[in-house]
């Protein structure tokens, strides 16, 4: 079996993981003995395709389930959430933006951040104020306009608004610029970083773009561990 081996600790509680382990069929698992990320921290998640960056991430926003460890989320046992209340919570205080944006088509650019806000159990007073301070801030001038009528940039920005309108405890980015050339991935990681501060939630980018590394002040580099588990 190869296990890829994360150990990195701190003092917060933003984001705590304490022996997580996550196995796959094909005979790789995953194992984080300690992780922890401070409120407003960020962090580029590293490594070559297959290493087990983006079901880190499913681990941390409750997607996938290990069978073994503890995730913690602003204190609370995340794991021990289950349904609608797992759902709930991850809508609440935890932002998502995925390299295919995943937005929902024909819904326009504010419906798509509404909706996010909804399913987090805000307030449906609150949800429209949100969600269009929040696409202003972010330079969407025609919130009204379905998704699939923007441009590719226009859509990213919608869909960091939706990860941040709710002003979560954690964002989480899957390779968010895998598809984009060097320049404007450079200036996509810094409107995730910008959008998240604001947030003030911790941030944590997976990519195995090495040009990237020098906008994180922390990176965590998986893929030398995953090799001399494979020596052995």
């Amino acid at each position: 079996m190869i296990v890829a081996a994360i150990d990195i600790s701190s003092t917060s509680l933003g984001v705590s993981l304490s022996g997580v382990r996550f196995a796959y069929r094909r005979g790789f698992a995953l194992f984080v003995p300690s992780l922890e990320v401070q409120p407003g921290e960020q962090i580029l998640l590293a490594g070559a395709s297959g290493s087990g960056k983006s079901t880190l991430l499913h681990l941390i926003a409750g997607i996938e389930d290990p069978s073994h460890g503890e995730i913690r989320i602003a204190g609370t046992n995340f794991l021990a959430l289950r349904g609608a209340k797992r759902d709930t919570f991850r809508g609440r205080h935890i932002g998502m933006i995925f390299q295919t944006f995943n937005l929902l088509q024909g819904f326009s650019a504010l419906e798509n951040v509404m909706l996010a806000l909804m399913l987090g159990g805000f307030d449906s007073s609150d949800q429209r104020s949100r969600a269009e301070s929040t696409l202003t801030r972010l330079g969407i001038e025609d919130s009204h306009a379905p998704v699939e009528n923007l441009s590719v940039g226009q859509q990213q920005r919608v869909a960091v608004a939706r990860a941040v309108a709710g002003n979560p405890c954690v964002v989480l980015a899957d390779e968010p610029t895998a598809s984009l050339d060097p320049a404007n991935a450079r200036k996509a990681i810094e409107l995730i970083k910008d959008a998240a501060r604001t947030a003030g939630a911790a941030l944590i980018v997976t990519s195995h773009d090495p040009s990237l590394i020098g906008a994180f002040d922390r990176v965590l580099d998986i893929g030398p561990l995953i090799a001399t588990e494979r020596a052995r």
